[in-house]
C-alpha cells in the first residue's frame, strides 16, 4: 500500500484517505490503482455499507493529478504512460459514479481537476467553508477531464463554458449551484459526521448535518454569464467579451487569455457534443480520452506543464492566437480512437 493514501474499513464505512498534504494530495497513479482495488473489495461486501472519501490538510481535498511523470516521458516521445494513467484513471472515475453503494465525499480547501473526479461524481458530495473547486486544465494545454466534461455540461445556462474556460474557483455556495456538491456542511461538524457514518452506515446523517450553504456569487452573475457565452465560436465568446465593457467582462476575458485557445476550443466543442447527446459519464470521460490519448503529441498539453510546473516561467508559447485555432484540428482531436478507445469493461 501507498504511503499516499491510507485505504481500511472503519465500522460499517470503507475508508480512503489521501495522505499527502504537501503536494496538496495530488493523485499520483498508484493512488488510483489502490483506489480502484479497494471500490472491488468492498462492492459485494456485506460488512461494509457505505464508503468515505477524505484528505489530511486543511489546504486541499486533491489539487489534482500528480503530472511531473507525464511531463518527463511526454518530452521524450514516451506518450505510452501518460495514455495508460488516463486510461485507468477514466475507468476509476466511472467506478465511483456507478457504484452500488452510497459514496460520501469531503472536499475542504482546493479540490482540482483530477480531485473533482475523485470526490465529484459520487452520490454525497459535502463540502465546507474553505471548499474551492475549478476545472483548470485549460491553463497547462489540456481540457476538463476525469468526467469534468460531464458536469460542466449539466452546469445551469453557460456556466459549463465560463467555469472551463476560466478556470474561475467555486466557492461552497457556487459549486452547489453549478452541481459539482450537494451539502455544505461545516468544517468543525466533519468529525462527528464521519464518526456516525461509522458507526451506523446510515448516509441519512448527512442531512441532519447539513446547513444552508453561503449565497452563491455564480448565481448572482448567471444572466450576465449566460448572455456573454452564447457564441458559437471561441473567437464570438471573444468578441462579446469584448463589446461588453464591463468589470466582470473585462476579468473574464483577462482569465481566459491565460489559457490554451486550442484547448478552450476543444472543450466548447465537448460541451456541445455531450449536450447534444447522449450525456453519462461513460460518454464524457470516453470523449475526454480522445483528447487526452493526443494532447502530448499534438496539443499545448506539454508546453502548459513547462510554463506552470517546470520552469513556472508563466509564458507558455501555444500553438494558435485566440482568433486562429483550426477547426480541422479541434475535430481531428475529437476524432474516434478505434481499437485505442477507452473501454469501461
Amino acid at each position: 500500500m501507498s504511503n499516499d493514501i491510507h485505504i481500511r474499513r472503519e465500522g460499517r464505512a470503507g475508508r480512503i484517505t489521501l495522505t499527502r498534504p504537501k503536494a496538496l494530495n495530488a493523485l499520483t497513479y498508484d493512488m488510483c490503482l489502490n483506489i480502484a482495488k479497494a471500490l472491488e473489495d468492498w462492492r459485494g461486501d456485506p460488512n461494509v455499507d457505505l464508503l468515505i472519501l477524505d484528505a489530511q490538510g486543511d489546504k486541499a481535498f486533491c489539487a489534482g493529478g500528480d503530472i511531473a511523470e507525464m511531463y518527463r516521458t511526454g518530452t521524450h516521445d514516451d506518450y505510452a504512460y501518460g495514455r495508460q494513467f488516463w486510461h485507468d484513471e477514466y475507468r476509476m472515475n466511472a467506478a465511483l459514479a456507478e457504484y452500488p453503494k452510497p459514496v460520501v465525499s469531503l472536499m475542504q480547501g482546493f479540490t482540482m481537476g483530477g480531485g473533482v473526479g475523485l470526490g465529484g461524481h459520487v452520490s454525497h458530495r459535502i463540502i465546507c467553508e474553505s471548499s474551492r473547486i475549478s476545472m483548470p486544465e485549460c491553463g497547462i494545454g489540456f481540457v476538463p477531464d476525469v468526467g469534468g466534461s460531464y458536469l460542466l455540461a449539466r452546469a445551469p445556462g453557460r456556466l459549463g463554458e465560463y467555469l472551463g474556460l476560466t478556470a474561475a474557483r467555486m466557492g461552497p455556495g457556487d459549486a452547489i449551484h453549478a452541481g459539482f456538491a450537494d451539502a455544505f456542511v461545516p468544517e468543525d461538524a466533519w468529525p462527528q459526521l464521519i464518526a456516525t457514518l461509522e458507526q451506523s452506515g446510515d448516509i441519512t446523517a448527512i442531512a441532519a448535518a447539513s446547513r444552508p450553504a453561503p449565497e452563491s456569487t455564480l448565481a448572482g452573475n448567471q444572466p450576465q454569464i449566460d448572455t456573454l457565452f452564447n457564441a458559437e465560436t471561441l473567437a464570438g465568446l471573444v468578441a462579446a467579451l469584448r463589446q461588453d465593457g464591463s468589470a466582470f467582462a473585462g476579468e473574464t476575458l483577462k482569465a481566459m487569455m491565460r489559457s490554451s485557445p486550442l484547448s478552450m476550443a476543444l472543450t466548447l466543442e465537448m460541451l456541445r457534443h455531450l449536450r447534444d447527446g447522449p450525456m453519462t459519464v461513460r460518454d464524457a470521460l470516453a470523449l475526454e480520452y480522445r483528447v487526452s490519448w493526443r494532447i502530448m503529441e499534438h496539443g499545448d498539453f506539454l508546453e502548459g506543464i513547462r510554463a506552470a510546473i517546470i520552469d513556472k516561467d508563466r509564458r507558455p508559447k501555444w500553438r494558435h492566437s485566440i482568433a486562429d485555432v483550426p477547426a480541422d484540428e479541434v475535430s481531428k482531436m475529437l476524432a474516434p480512437l478505434g481499437a485505442d478507445a477507452l473501454n469501461f469493461d
